[in-house]
């Protein structure tokens, strides 16, 4: 009898464990309220028993999606999405138990990351460096767009790649836009309302953290320039380490001298900043995204890179292309912000971001030179950042072909006599400036040493000169940490600092 008793425990015990493996799970960003790139093969994915059978019912075709669990566990499956609309669709999956998704959108899909000022959220959060953006209040309030749909990834670091993300789709709404992304908020809003598609957005940023914390461990390894990186981190680790060995030490000297009193404790942990090591941001919330099909990236960060500059140019290019490669769709948009100006930060690290137009293929580079504040690294009109971010994907991926998206970007030069005439891309239409004087420009000769210049519009070019300069050779514009140029294309975009030099 009791021999009996075992083996029908035991036969239970394995039937409910067989039915909790069987159940077939879906990640974080395949869920309600999400938005599917239209007109694409876009993947599904998910876990189950091993070697399960899984059928998959789209609300938009007829026929159902068969597939089948690998012996691990995974499946993935890439299914057609039909054009864009604002159609509520529906998908059924199921295999032992069964998942229905509901409120799908098909539209297009944006990823949106970097550092803080990708992260800053349109709302106020008091006590923080969160100060709302301009208008917050009206902004936040008038933010009824249930057809944009976003996603916030929630801030985690990993030593090792990660399958999933902690976080779900809400339509956008005051609620929900409070604490989102106010960039990629603002360039959704702009792409909904000029192509009147539902708009996904899936922002994946943390303040404070380097262009190598979101590149993949094998890249970084893989180049020797990016190795002295890696290094700097082991030190760091290092020293970490030696801090928390002194701790626990004086926190043993400190509990016998107070008898084990914990109330009385004075010593302090060492704080560890988990963000700011290479790789491991790729790892736990870029990573586990990379099935997800989308349309492009927008990327907002370069502030904690400033130091290192000239390894930017190579690095961040690296970064881009790894991204590319993990998510085999090709050369996808990649638009992204040059950094603002502020007193933390120097002329040469908006260099290697405007470099990386050269190296960077199928990019875009919005200037915020007229938008920046010296005293504060989170300027709060992030309103004019999504709107430009937004003109280089309308004219760039949905082609709009008179749209002007950038504002004039240095070309080259030729030098008469004394004076140096600088020639632009995007400035067809000429130029403008807001006050009477051109500033910002500086002229040097073969001494290398800069003086402050004239300048002027001549055509759809800039006369350089300086009466202590009777030989240049080379001009800089808005070449230092806190510029405040006035030059401007006809349609109201500013120009790029730049040099023509490359001295050190």
């Amino acid at each position: 009898m009791k021999y009996m008793q075992k083996l029908l425990l035991l036969i239970l015990v394995l039937g409910i464990q067989s039915a909790t493996i069987a159940q077939v799970k879906l990640p974080a960003l395949v869920g309600d309220n999400m938005v599917l790139q239209q007109n694409a093969k876009v993947n599904l994915w998910g876990w189950a028993a091993p070697n399960e059978k899984i059928s998959i019912q789209l609300s938009w075709q007829n026929v159902p999606v068969e597939t089948t669990a690998s012996p691990e566990g995974n499946w993935k499956v890439a299914v057609n999405t039909p054009q864009g609309s604002e159609k509520k669709q529906t998908i059924a999956i199921e295999a032992f138990n069964t998942i229905v998704l509901k409120n799908i959108l098909i539209g297009e899909v944006w990823v949106c990351s970097g550092q803080s000022n990708m992260f800053f959220p349109v709302g106020k959060q008091e006590g923080t460096w969160k100060t709302g953006v301009k208008n917050y209040e009206e902004e936040v309030k008038n933010a009824n767009f249930p057809n944009i749909r976003i996603f916030t990834v929630l801030t985690k670091s990993s030593p090792k790649p990660l399958d999933d993300v902690t976080g779900n789709w809400q339509e956008c709404s005051p609620k929900s836009v409070d604490t989102f992304s106010a960039v990629a908020y603002f360039f959704g809003r702009d792409l909904y309302q000029k192509l009147n598609v539902p708009i996904g957005l899936i922002s994946t940023s943390w303040g404070g953290t380097k262009a190598e914390a979101w590149t993949s461990q094998s890249v970084l390894e893989g180049n020797p320039d990016f190795l002295s990186i890696l290094e700097t981190d082991a030190k760091n680790e290092k020293l970490h380490q030696e801090k928390l060995e002194k701790y626990y030490a004086d926190l043993k000297k400190e509990r016998l001298a107070n008898n084990n009193d914990l109330s009385k404790s004075e010593v302090k942990k060492p704080k560890k900043e988990d963000n700011k090591t290479s790789y491991v941001l790729y790892n736990a919330m870029l990573y586990p995204l990379i099935n997800y099909t989308m349309k492009g990236v927008i990327w907002y960060q370069g502030e904690s890179n400033a130091e290192q500059a000239k390894l930017y140019q190579t690095l961040f290019p690296a970064m881009v292309k790894n991204w590319r490669s993990d998510w085999k769709q090709g050369d996808f948009p990649f638009y992204y912000v040059q950094i603002t100006p502020h007193k933390g930060q120097n002329a040469a690290i908006r260099e290697a971001q405007l470099l990386s137009l050269k190296t960077i293929p199928n990019s875009g580079m919005v200037v915020t030179t007229d938008v920046g504040n010296a005293t504060n690294i989170h300027p709060i009109d992030k309103q004019t950042v999504g709107h430009r971010l937004a003109l280089i994907a309308r004219a760039k991926t949905y082609n709009e072909n008179k749209l002007v998206y950038s504002g004039p970007i240095y070309n080259h030069l030729k030098i008469k006599n004394n004076r140096v005439q600088l020639f632009f891309d995007y400035a067809d239409s000429g130029f403008k400036k807001t006050t009477e004087n051109l500033k910002e420009f500086e002229i040097a000769g073969e001494d290398k040493v800069f003086y402050p210049a004239d300048a002027k519009i001549d055509g759809k070019t800039i006369l350089v000169f300086s009466t202590k300069v009777k030989h240049p050779v080379a001009v800089r514009f808005a070449w230092r940490p806190i510029p405040e140029p006035n030059l401007f294309n006809t349609e109201n975009l500013p120009a790029s600092p730049f040099r023509t030099d490359d001295w050190e």
